[in-house]
């Protein structure tokens, strides 16, 4: 069963808590009405204060700022020259407001609501308090999330705990190294009180594992982390894993539409069909794409590619490290985009149905397979992802001079939905975690500590899933396991933290982002954290402190 399933809101004194409906397959809520806040919350139905938790994690992971542009395998779609201060860090300043924050600290709203009555509000039976457990140990592990979501791009946060019913003005921020030691013990905490096997949807102790593994690995980089960190997060991830053997379904079934709730799949965002918008309203579909519906054969109401809501793209460097052998590449990308409708004319040919419209080879063509090609259809090769036309070849039908779009790439298919509206409305659910990544915070923590046997062992299994050569890496450095995390993860993993906390972000930032390399301002000194909004300094004008340089 899916946990979350047609959000609807109930008004009353608690305005705060957000609940949720349900149908028969569905965790089910009842509405209340005469509501107050003696009678409201009781043993019976303290579960909603805990799913209302979940319907806030799904913003957070619908959120894509801070994660992908200015790393080395995404960029904008501009020209090289073009300025985008998230991307090429120019000019890059504090915001007024942002989603990363906000969301995150709606999660830990919601999770401190749940604590607070829980423990304070709610009058247990002795029959019940293995949900009383349980709530807490859910609640306690997805503001722990929280928390880790903001230390990787704020440093050390606000560690407000204890459930806000007053206004206040003097927030202040932590330390960096209590922010994660709060990470830390909150996770620790609450593992022993979640689930193995939970109902789909809700945090397992095993999803938890991963992501205090993620937590100790991430600490063992920094000042006051240690190498002992790395041992911690190797074993916790190895235990995340478990038996599961990622090489028993592919990573095309992994990403199969009718195979979302698959195994492999430690924590999802879950989103779904119906008439209720905040329950269908992925919009992942339409990131890493241009606008293919300018393209003639491609309508914008029925292009089973989506709509382009984002001006990010990978980078020609991301679309290089696929090997010939690499299962994933056909499973990420359309090579070939093909027309959804007939087109009698505004094209060099008519366009029937299923016709190929443009094609992107993996490997260059020689320039007379290319004009054959050209005779039926655009072709762009490698060299030609990023923005501008490339030169017409003469005596061919498909002219690049006839495109309109200036920015022509193999655009994402592993985020596919088939039931959305252009850039909303969106059914297919978000994986969060899942077990390859697992592995490959394994081999990174195995790596730190001295350990490359096993090191080797983590990368080759998700390697060997994707080319199905056993023992394909040799020897393993931290390049090797970005580089694999990249063909993974790609559009999954916060690329941004992981360049982060591994040292390479500068270094890899200059080196693959195109519009880095021409004008990149990246500064260690500032950029290695973002800037808090604005408002939160603001809010609490003697207490908020903004990170250096900002």
């Amino acid at each position: 069963m899916k946990l979350l399933k047609n959000i609807k809101y109930t008004a009353g004194i608690l305005a705060s808590m957000m609940l949720l409906s349900g149908c028969n397959d569905y965790i089910d809520e009842t509405i209340y009405s005469d509501v107050t806040s003696e009678n409201f919350i009781t043993e019976d139905n303290a579960d909603q204060l805990v799913v209302g938790i979940y319907t806030q994690v799904r913003g957070v992971y619908r959120n894509y700022g801070y994660k992908f542009l200015g790393t080395d395998i995404f960029t904008t779609r501009g020209d090289v020259t073009s300025n985008s201060s998230e991307n090429d860090y120019f000019g890059l300043q504090a915001p007024s407001s942002n989603g990363v924050w906000s969301g995150n600290y709606d999660i830990i709203a919601k999770a401190n609501t749940a604590i607070n009555r829980y423990e304070n509000q709610i009058s247990w039976s002795a029959g019940r308090l293995s949900d009383k457990a349980y709530g807490l140990a859910q609640a306690r592990a997805l503001r722990a999330l929280a928390f880790f979501n903001l230390a990787q791009q704020y440093g050390g946060v606000v560690l407000e705990l204890d459930e806000q019913l007053t206004i206040r003005e003097d927030y202040t921020r932590s330390s960096e190294a209590d922010t994660y030691a709060l990470i830390i013990s909150e996770l620790e905490a609450a593992i022993p009180g979640l689930l193995d096997a939970p109902e789909t949807g809700r945090f397992s102790k095993r999803a938890a594992q991963h992501v205090l593994a993620e937590a100790y690995l991430t600490r063992a980089y920094k000042t006051f982390g240690s190498t002992a960190d790395f041992t911690t997060a190797a074993a916790l991830a190895e235990q995340a894993i478990g038996s599961y053997d990622i090489r028993s379904q592919t990573y095309a079934q992994v990403f199969d539409y009718d195979n979302q709730v698959n195994p492999e799949v430690l924590f999802a965002a879950q989103w779904g069909a119906g008439n209720i918008a905040s329950n269908k309203n992925n919009n992942k579909h339409a990131i890493f794409m241009y606008a293919v519906h300018n393209l003639p054969g491609i309508n914008r109401t029925t292009t089973p590619y989506g709509f382009s809501d984002s001006n990010s793209m990978p980078t020609p460097f991301f679309y290089s490290l696929f090997a010939a052998n690499d299962s994933r590449d056909d499973a990420t990308f359309h090579r070939a985009l093909l027309a959804d409708g007939n087109v009698p004319i505004g094209a060099p040919d008519p366009i029937v149905a299923n016709d190929t419209i443009v094609y992107f080879p993996k490997v260059a063509l020689g320039a007379a397979e290319l004009a054959d090609r050209l005779d039926r259809y655009w072709v762009y090769q490698p060299d030609q992802y990023l923005y501008g036309r490339p030169a017409d070849v003469t005596g061919v039908n498909y002219l690049y001079s006839l495109n309109s779009e200036l920015t022509n790439f193999p655009i994402f298919k592993k985020f596919d939905d088939e039931d959305f509206n252009e850039t909303a409305e969106g059914a297919r659910d978000t994986f969060i975690f899942r077990i390859s990544e697992t592995h490959l915070i394994a081999a990174e923590a195995h790596l730190g500590a001295g350990n490359t046997t096993q090191a080797l062992f983590h990368i080759n299994r998700v390697r060997e899933r994707a080319t199905e050569v056993p023992n394909e890496y040799l020897t393993v450095s931290i390049d090797d396991i970005l580089n694999e995390r990249a063909l993974e993860l790609a559009g999954e993993d916060n690329r941004w933290a992981v360049l982060k906390r591994t040292g390479k972000l500068e270094e890899r930032v200059n080196l693959y982002n195109p519009h880095n390399v021409n004008h990149g301002a990246f500064d260690a000194a500032k950029h290695l954290l973002r800037p808090i909004p604005t408002n939160e300094l603001i809010l609490s004008p003697e207490t908020m402190k903004q990170n250096p340089n900002y």
